[in-house]
């Protein structure tokens, strides 16, 4: 188990910003680590990092313990910070010449010249940090974060600042590290989620709410499934489909007729046979998803009033 995090708390006075929290990721898992403002993310990913101690729990990362073997858990973890924390005056190649050097990375200048293509930095390389954009910094900061090459790679909004091209590179990228590394990335962006993540990890008030699959999350919330269908004739009777197993509704729309199940019944295969028998034409029929953001709000929003 690449990360392993175990009923880790952080309290701060009489308020907890982090409560008993605990989870496992395995390599080759891009997790998406998700909470409002204030949920207690990024405290989450410090305490991991090494970078402030829990008040009480622990972490191992990679096998070794972040109370018993910080150093050894700082040399397997990249760490991406939201506020990207840069030496402003130095030249990019330096910057990332200096981190290598603090890793103490054979053949420093290959390694170097690979990030700097690998996030594309070529044309920024010889430029002063600190006369970049906020999205070439961010790329700096993500190359610095992945210099030693660690099995673990913590990105606090990795995306933050960059352009709509910018953000495609970087997603691909992102993308290929975790079919290796253990990735986890906190975003506000739901369609990033939705994009690279292969798990999500909701929490909120410092507590776990949700840990599921990307293709199971959506369960959570939904009670039902709905399909849309557009015939070639729609005046038909919706008693037929009515009558069709898992069927709960039928109604018609301006959109189309409206189909409601079970969440558990794919009833798609059961409509399209039943347009067939009954001599209907089929111009469409379409899947209503429920989208990430969908599962955030809802389940966010319960947590915060209750």
């Amino acid at each position: 188990m690449s990360l392993s995090v175990q009923s880790i708390t952080k309290e701060y006075g009489t308020q907890k910003a982090v409560n008993d929290l605990s989870f496992n990721v395995s390599g080759g898992t891009i997790m998406g680590f998700l909470g409002p403002n204030g949920a207690g993310k990024s405290t989450t990913m410090k305490m991991v990092s090494c970078y402030i101690s829990p008040t009480s729990g622990t972490a191992e990362v990679c096998g070794y313990d972040i109370h018993k073997n910080p150093l050894d858990v700082r040399k397997h973890i990249g760490y991406l910070p939201e506020n990207n924390p840069l030496y402003l005056d130095m030249y990019v190649k330096e910057y990332l010449q200096f981190v290598a050097g603090i890793h103490r990375i054979n053949k420093k200048a290959n390694r170097v010249s690979d990030l700097i293509e690998m996030t594309g930095l070529g044309k920024e390389q010889h430029k002063l940090i600190g006369a970049l954009s906020k999205g070439y910094r961010q790329r700096v900061g993500l190359a610095q974060a992945m210099i030693h090459n660690p099995e673990v790679l913590i990105l606090d909004e990795p995306t933050s600042g960059l352009d709509m091209n910018q953000l495609v590179d970087i997603r691909n990228l992102i993308t290929e590290l975790g079919k290796e590394k253990t990735v986890i990335l906190s975003t506000h962006i739901m369609q990033e989620v939705q994009a690279m993540c292969d798990r999500v990890i909701i929490i909120n008030n410092g507590s776990l709410i949700a840990d599921d699959p990307i293709e199971k999350l959506a369960d959570r919330i939904s009670g039902e499934q709905i399909i849309t269908i557009n015939l070639l004739n729609n005046d038909v009777s919706l008693a037929v489909l009515e009558n069709i197993p898992g069927v709960t509704q039928v109604k018609n729309t301006k959109d189309g007729i409206v189909i409601s199940s079970d969440a558990k019944s794919d009833i798609r295969k059961n409509v399209f046979e039943q347009a067939v028998a009954s001599g209907w034409v089929i111009i469409e029929m379409k899947k209503e998803e429920i989208s990430v953001e969908d599962v955030f709000q809802k389940l966010t929003k319960e947590t915060t009033n209750a």
